[in-house]
């Protein structure tokens, strides 16, 4: 709860991934509330009134999962959501004197777009959400140890994760008012 606000506050793009590989550990845990206790709660050195908020957050998490239906697999629509108004920032940037450095670093991604598109086997989303889904598979696939997956993607990686970087900085600085999309910087 706590990393989770610091992250929405500090990187758009971090708190996404946050809450995915959380989605994926209350998965691991089967959404058993003991289970979510013992792991991720209990070993806080909090109060018991603290522990307790904690949670309910995270049982929060899963009813939301379990009413998308997503207890398998999927991400939460929250996330989805502020994927697409990213994307909606992507878009805008892409012709607004603000985004002429960002355009100058998503070039550097695009010719890698479709091959990416193939690794991660989802054509129907779009590119900010594609690049999203391949910054978390190479997370997992580091996370398993999986060095031969990781590495196959690591280039591309290397073009994604500064596009994510600069739009996930945008973004904050678009929310707070700091960046006027229509002006030069």
């Amino acid at each position: 709860m706590d990393i989770a606000q610091a992250k929405r506050k500090e990187n758009i793009a971090e708190y996404i991934l946050y809450l995915w590989q959380l989605e994926d550990l209350l998965r691991a845990l089967q959404f058993s509330p003991e289970a979510i206790y013992s792991q991720l709660v209990a070993p806080r050195q909090i109060d018991e009134e603290q522990k307790h908020i904690y949670l309910l957050w995270y049982m929060d998490i899963v009813n939301l999962l379990r009413k998308e239906g997503k207890e398998e697999s999927g991400h939460l629509e929250h996330t989805l959501h502020l994927i697409a108004d990213m994307h909606n920032l992507h878009l805008q940037l892409l012709h607004n004197p603000a985004g002429e450095h960002y355009r100058q670093t998503f070039s550097r991604l695009l010719p890698q777009l479709p091959q990416l598109r193939t690794m991660v086997k989802k054509e129907d989303i779009s590119d900010t959400e594609l690049a999203f889904r391949a910054l978390y598979a190479a997370m997992l696939y580091r996370i398993k140890g999986d060095e031969k997956r990781a590495a196959t993607i690591n280039d591309t990686i290397e073009l994604v994760s500064p596009v994510v970087g600069e739009l996930a900085a945008l973004y904050g600085k678009v929310e707070r008012g700091e960046v006027d999309l229509f002006k030069d910087m």
